[in-house]
């Protein structure tokens, strides 16, 4: 599995989130670079990967992939705009301290150490680390004798895609409209972002951009994020990887055959025999006809057509006697 997230955050595959907290408190404190300035390197490492692990298995979508498929799986996710593709970058580790402790002592890349910006520790419990259970404020910064803004919740649109464009891939030029704090001054500005949509992708999807969603005065800019919806189609619906196509057929041809022509999603004409005497029920299965799976570049689902039986409302006698012979009853 490469990277063994639970193994980092001390805790089992079944751990919940009130766990995940709970070591990541205790983890996160033991490991933060100012409290270990002999050892900074390390250090730094450590944090930062016990914050990778803790963004991941606190994230549903992402603790499922990662469970499934791995790291790899992740790497797989879209990237947050033209970031790297894993979706990580060491600034998140630093937000999710502030989310838990008030603010953030350490400024990765940031230039932060020297005169003005030193940093010393509060305790409002047993112990110079203790107390930070409850949330309570624990570091304070005393650069200019202000807190550092804090990083307001991502800002979520929906996404809609055609089950076309899921299948074949598509660009999307999405015009976006935000407000950001100029010194203490609202001004809205427009911007267009591009989203590459992957074939495959499904629904619930997410692609962040960092920093491109509304910023209030004192605070950091949100994160926008866009998170993939499926249009229905006409003709066909998507179960997983899969395709399912409903296919109506006379009682003559569910009997002595006939054949399912088809056009795909990318435009291909199918033309599919049935031999098979079809009785209610009765599913037809296409092989790597499906959705392109997303981690398996080349490799697609399954095409299911699902046949529905129309029986004749009434019979001649003449009919119902030649039936009778054909069918030795």
């Amino acid at each position: 599995m490469g990277v063994d997230y639970y193994n980092i955050l001390k805790v089992d595959k079944n751990a919940t989130d009130d766990d995940l907290k709970k070591s990541y408190r205790k983890l996160a404190m033991k490991w933060h670079p100012d409290k270990n300035p002999n050892n900074k390197k390390e250090a730094e490492a450590k944090f930062k990967q016990i914050s990778e692990a803790y963004e991941v298995l606190s994230d549903p979508q992402k603790r499922m992939i990662y469970d499934q498929h791995g790291e790899e799986g992740l790497k797989d996710m879209p990237p947050p705009g033209n970031g790297p593709s894993s979706g990580f970058n060491p600034r998140n580790a630093e937000d999710i301290f502030a989310e838990f402790f008030g603010s953030s002592p350490f400024g990765f890349g940031s230039g932060s150490s020297g005169p003005g910006k030193s940093m010393r520790y509060q305790s409002e419990g047993p112990g110079i680390y203790g107390g930070f259970g409850g949330g309570d404020n624990i570091f304070r910064t005393y650069n200019e004798g202000k807190q550092m803004p804090k990083k307001p919740p991502a800002v979520e649109s929906k996404l809609p895609c055609s089950l076309d464009e899921l299948y074949s891939g598509s660009t999307r030029k999405m015009k976006i409209s935000r407000t950001i704090d100029a010194n203490g001054r609202p001004v809205t500005e427009t911007e267009i972002l591009s989203i590459d949509v992957k074939p495959g992708w499904k629904k619930g999807t997410r692609i962040t951009f960092p920093d491109k969603g509304n910023q209030k005065p004192n605070q950091l800019p949100a994160d926008l994020v866009f998170v993939i919806d499926e249009k229905p189609h006409d003709l066909y619906t998507r179960d997983g990887n899969d395709l399912i196509v409903s296919q109506r057929v006379s009682l003559a041809e569910a009997i002595g055959g006939t054949t399912v022509n088809l056009t795909t999603l990318d435009g291909r004409s199918l033309s599919i025999p049935v031999t098979d005497i079809v009785s209610p029920g009765y599913e037809l299965l296409v092989p790597k006809e499906g959705m392109p799976i997303a981690k398996e570049p080349g490799n697609r689902g399954d095409l299911k057509i699902r046949f529905e039986v129309k029986f004749p409302t009434r019979l001649t006698s003449e009919q119902q006697a030649g039936l009778k012979r054909a069918l030795g009853g």
